[in-house]
């Protein structure tokens, strides 16, 4: 029988992979427990179910992806990720302490949610591009592209168990203690990086500091066809698919008249789907702008069922097969994207793909919002269903465009080609390879 070390979780032979992995799942067990909390406290507490203040609320905490797009990246690039890990960790964990007493006292009010949110968002930019890419100093070259796909697994195992455990814990002791859970979870992560080997680190290029570097990541992008096809592809569906915090919630409320511990659980369910995308992720090698294209197809089609489904039960269901296509489109974009970008470019490209995957919430939750309240739930489900089928529509033109794509049918069956023979992928970059880097959702 065959080790499984050697195969799908091959990096955890990696002491200081072991030892961060740890650490992580721990701290985004309490980073999904405060999601929850967050929005079951606008949502039911300070406002009387009003999806737009929800929106407001993720607005405010991703928004800031984009307004500091010009030193995130380089940021990432330029200083020690481990130290700089070692700050942000450490913000996040006083920021969720201070919601937690708040709350628990009894004076927390909207205007102070959205205080700590937009708060959160800007330590959270500085975070994300630093850790995503730490796990380039964690691995060897041969095993990132495998560590990447695990750190998936991990953030979706954590989604999958922490809105469950705060579902529970909402109803059990309210949601200040779940706040104050998640600033104790970081505590894990920060041991984490006290115990790795530093001098087993693997060195990395450092980016040359010139004030023309910080535009060089956009530059890079826009001589690339295939990149401004995905990003817009993946504008569209950051923007207006990826708001199940709103999706969710107000389906459980205001359509199924559900509980903390129910709304939970849904959460939870569609994770299941995200670990399965995750895993399968891990295995993946080089995806192409096909496997982008039907992620897309599936998720908006995903979205038209969950839209119409009579009940709880069946519309959890269908959040499997959401979660699946959302993390099958988010990675496969990530690690194309990534796989022919330079180890020195690889923060500010990172970050322009945080910036758009997340960046693009200030605009599509309010909106998203505002249809669930003006018009329903269902409705709002149905702009992110058009967003997924518009996204797929972009990534056929551009199949048809540069690998003059062929559909026919053969013994039933619907087939894809492309003439030039081609990989669905980078046509023209002459950028030698790396490996992916670790996809994020909202």
């Amino acid at each position: 029988m065959s080790d499984p070390m050697l195969g799908t979780f091959r990096s955890l032979r990696s002491f200081n992979y072991r030892v961060w992995a740890a650490g992580a799942i721990v701290s985004n067990i309490g980073t999904w427990m405060q999601r929850i909390a967050q929005d079951w406290l606008v949502l039911t507490q300070l406002t009387h179910r009003n999806a737009a203040a929800v929106g407001v609320v993720m607005a405010l905490q991703f928004g800031p992806q984009i307004l500091l797009l010009p030193l995130t990246g380089f940021t990432a690039d330029h200083l020690d990720r481990r130290k700089l890990l070692f700050a942000t960790q450490a913000a996040m964990g006083v920021l969720a302490l201070g919601l937690g007493v708040l709350t628990i006292t009894g004076i927390v009010q909207l205007w102070q949610v959205y205080v700590f949110a937009f708060l959160l968002g800007c330590v959270a930019a500085f975070d994300a591009p630093a850790r995503q890419t730490f796990v380039s100093d964690l691995v060897g070259e041969a095993d990132l592209s495998n560590a990447v796909g695990l750190n998936s697994t991990s953030f979706n195992a954590a989604r999958m168990i922490g809105p469950a455990i705060a579902g529970l814990l909402i109803a059990a002791v309210g949601c200040g203690w779940v706040f104050v859970f998640n600033a104790a979870s970081f505590a894990a992560v920060l041991c984490s990086l006290c115990f790795l080997r530093v001098r087993e680190l693997h060195p990395r290029h450092h980016a040359s500091r010139t004030r023309a570097s910080l535009a060089e990541g956009f530059r890079y992008v826009w001589k690339r066809p295939d990149l401004k096809a995905v990003l817009l592809m993946l504008f569209l569906i950051g923007t207006f698919g990826l708001n199940f915090p709103i999706f969710i919630s107000t389906m459980s409320v205001t359509v199924f008249h559900a509980g903390a511990g129910r709304y939970g659980l849904l959460t939870s369910t569609m994770a299941i789907g995200s670990v399965i995308g995750a895993l399968l992720a891990a295995r993946r090698e080089n995806p192409h702008i096909a496997l982008l294209l039907a992620a897309a197809a599936m998720f908006g089609l995903g979205l038209v069922l969950a839209a119409i489904m009579p009940n709880y039960w069946l519309f959890g269901s269908v959040l499997i097969l959401i979660g699946m296509a959302a993390q099958t489109f988010t990675t496969s974009t990530n690690s194309l994207m990534q796989l022919s970008t330079e180890p020195a470019m690889r923060g500010r490209v990172v970050a322009i793909f945080l910036a758009i995957a997340l960046g693009g919430t200030p605009i599509g939750a309010p909106i998203v919002g505002w249809v669930a309240d003006t018009f329903g739930p269902r409705w709002a489900l149905g702009v992110g269903a058009a967003a997924g089928l518009v996204a797929a529509m972009i990534g056929i033109r551009y199949l048809v465009t540069y690998h003059r794509l062929r559909v026919y049918v053969d013994a039933g069956r619907l087939h894809l080609s492309m003439d030039d023979g081609a990989p669905v992928g980078d046509s023209n970059s002459k950028q030698p390879k790396s490996p992916p880097l670790e996809q994020t959702s909202p």
